[in-house]
């Protein structure tokens, strides 16, 4: 499953959250305006930046919108 951290005036994080609606994939949202997912986040990926994937079926983290798109597109086929 993904969980994808957010920050609700990002447009970095809207584009990937764009791309997951789009395309009918499900995933859990996290706005890191809740300080629980803002911690979280910086202990998953050491900084405060966002979107950062966490792909917790095959242990991948990962920031910037773009790479978060083409690895979800690859893991689709």
């Amino acid at each position: 499953m993904f969980d994808l951290y957010v920050s609700q005036y990002c447009p970095y994080c809207k584009k990937v959250m764009n791309f997951l609606y789009d395309n009918n994939i499900e995933f859990n949202l996290k706005d890191v305006g809740i300080e629980e997912n803002f911690e979280k986040l910086v202990s998953l990926g050491g900084k405060d930046q966002v979107p950062f994937l966490n792909d917790t079926d095959n242990e991948v983290l990962m920031y910037e919108s773009s790479d978060i798109i083409d690895y979800i597109k690859n893991l689709q086929g």
